[in-house]
């Protein structure tokens, strides 16, 4: 399965049940800092009933504000009761209104302020723990997991994703819990000010509700669609970044070209579509809300005429239907207020979607089962002398496809075990069980005596130091590069084996020596300076037992042979292990094993084994003839 089709897996659809586990999962995290969280609420509330209280005081000033109301006596005797054309105001009860309802204004909005600063800093308390559970979960994770998934794919997680969460914490919670304090307290003002006008809301609301889920049902697969097609574009572009060399050199790139192309179009249409479905959420839910402010607007001021008439005696109406310009006014205010978190709410709901589809796959990869436990009983491999066996091993990655079939041999203390064969033969596989990197089907494999599962893996690999075909260098000085197997190792340590190892006089010809900072895996050096380097890292780590695959591939013969006479002598009395596919780097081994289809089809040193003239003797003679 090609990394592609690994990563275009078909995205399960989220499931109510899904939703709110992973909505109780992330509260896990915001609730690790419940301090924090107590503030924020508070002054939240504080915020937005201070905000409420206002449009109130608008209406207590506004109706400070109203015409005399004076009796008027007719020709028949009749007194009744008429509005002047003098204005009645009391200056010092508006003047107290409003300048209470601007430091109401001004507190909210410094508590807003605070409180938008407060969310960022519990958002970024969260997303650090939440990134850091799941790298340390990746690191847990077995070497297989990686084996199945592409690197991009795992990157996008750890970035693209958990940003997502983050963004969401910090803006989009505030919103919907700044929303429900809101759309509650007007409610509640609303309905003290003219609960016949509140009537208005009943079909309005409901109706902004129904479109509001509606939508959100089409549109959160769109979302998870955008975060699947995102992963495969990174996935597909770490993956072709990586092997630059080898596309120019067979003039590929615009065949690369254009399937980056394909992936690029698929991941802007996803993009596209979930965007697109989810801005046409908010225009919709504005109208409604506008309807409802027009019809408020029209019936309030049904209700004061009326209120009007019933002052001056002209006509009589229920209290229920009266209400007074200033009630009009914060009646408004409020149904704006009301309504504007119900249209913000469907602005974000679909940034609240991507979230939840984004925190569900960061929770996917922490679910996933980590590396096997050591055994209860498993005990620290101590005094390693290095006796290996095999003992009937079959192992296959995956069910019903075998690879080691019955592998039997033993590797005793001090040996140097050389293991040859075709490609695919398992080679690498037998190191990938010597290290318990993987575990058996069937069979046992001994250290001293004792079978490998019964003990820790620590322990085990820690009797191991492996030099690998694939360098690996991390970001950092070529000081702390060769020490990163053995702190504490001292300079005159690392120098010594950089001298064996032939790259001592390179690294002094450096202008930093080996204070030089490499850049990310080494980019700044030769591949055969890196293989260099990691073969001083080894050689400087203090193991009973040595792994080399293909650890010479880099360098020239003369240098190989060189590094070679050092290892040998490095590698007395330790157990060593060697996959080589030139045979003439292998000559001087103890034994020779001869894989072929998962199975030891000749073995012996290579005198022994040139004399049987079989498989390896064909091997042989294949190379130098070549």
């Amino acid at each position: 399965m090609t990394k592609q089709e690994k990563q275009g897996r078909a995205t399960p659809k989220m499931s109510r049940g899904a939703k709110i586990a992973v909505i109780k999962r992330v509260s896990k995290y915001l609730f690790a800092h419940k301090g924090l969280v107590a503030v924020c609420f508070v002054m939240m509330l504080v915020s937005n009933v201070l905000a409420l209280a206002a449009p109130k005081l608008s209406q207590k000033a506004i109706d400070e504000i109203s015409p005399e109301v004076v009796e008027v006596l007719l020709d028949d005797g009749t007194v009744i009761e008429k509005v002047s054309d003098v204005i009645d105001v009391d200056m010092g009860n508006v003047i107290f209104y409003c300048s209470l309802m601007l430091a109401f204004y001004v507190i909210s909005a410094i508590l807003s302020y605070v409180l938008a600063t407060l969310m960022i800093k519990l958002s970024q308390k969260v997303v650090y723990s939440m990134r850091k559970d799941l790298f340390e979960h990746l690191t847990d994770l077995p070497v297989g997991y990686f084996d199945t998934h592409a690197t991009g794919e795992l990157i996008s997680r750890i970035s693209y994703d958990i940003d997502t969460v983050n963004t969401s914490l910090s803006h989009d919670l505030l919103q919907v819990g700044a929303s429900i304090v809101t759309v509650v307290g007007s409610l509640i003002m609303m309905a003290s000010i003219s609960p016949m006008l509140l009537c208005v809301f009943v079909v309005t609301i409901p109706l902004s509700i129904l479109y509001t889920k509606y939508r959100s049902g089409k549109v959160r697969p769109l979302f998870r669609t955008r975060s699947q097609k995102l992963g495969e574009l990174n996935g597909y572009a770490e993956e072709m970044l990586s092997g630059q060399k080898t596309i120019r050199a067979y003039s590929r790139e615009s065949v690369i070209g254009g399937r980056f192309d394909e992936k690029n179009r698929e991941a802007v249409e996803a993009y596209y579509n979930a965007e697109y479905y989810a801005a046409t959420v908010g225009p919709t839910v504005n109208f409604i809300n506008n309807l409802s402010l027009s019809l408020v607007a029209m019936l309030g001021g049904v209700f004061y005429l009326f209120s009007v008439l019933n002052a001056t005696g002209e006509a009589s109406i229920l209290p229920i239907f009266t209400i007074t310009f200033g009630g009009i006014s914060a009646f408004v205010q409020y149904s704006r207020k009301f309504a504007g978190p119900i249209n913000e709410f469907a602005n974000i709901i679909h940034d609240i979607q991507s979230a939840m589809s984004s925190a569900e796959k960061v929770f996917a990869i922490i679910d996933e089962a980590p590396e096997k436990p050591d055994a209860e009983n498993a005990e620290v491999l101590e005094n390693v002398e290095g006796n290996v066996e095999f003992r009937n091993v079959k192992f296959g990655y995956v069910e019903r496809k075998t690879i080691i079939k019955d592998l039997s041999f033993t590797a005793r203390k001090g040996n140097t075990i050389a293991i040859v064969g075709p490609t695919g033969a398992g080679k690498t596989t037998i190191i990938n069980l010597l290290m318990r990197f993987y575990d058996t089907n069937e069979g046992e494999i001994f250290i001293d005596g004792r079978p490998i599962e019964g003990i820790t893996r620590k322990s085990l690999r820690e009797a191991y130091t492996m030099v690998l075909q694939d360098t690996w260098l991390f970001h950092g000085t070529i000081y702390e590069n060769i020490t990163y197997g053995k702190e504490g190792a001292t300079r005159e340590d690392v120098e010594r084996v950089a001298k064996m190892a032939h790259i001592h006089s390179y690294i002094e010809s450096l202008p930093d020596g080996y204070d030089t900072v490499l850049s990310d895996d080494g980019v700044n050096i030769s591949k055969g300076h890196k293989q260099l380097i990691t073969i001083a890292r080894a050689m400087l780590a203090d193991s009973p037992m040595l792994i080399l695959d293909e650890a010479t591939s880099n360098v020239d013969s003369r240098t190989e042979q060189k590094i070679q006479a050092a290892m040998y002598a490095l590698m007395e009395g330790r157990t060593c292990f060697v996959i080589a596919h030139r045979l003439s780097t292998i000559q001087n081994s103890d034994t020779i094993l001869v894989v072929k289809d998962g199975n030891i089809i000749e073995q012996g040193n290579h005198d022994e084994l040139m004399a049987k003239k079989g498989f390896y003797h064909s091997l042989y003679h294949s190379q130098f003839e070549n």
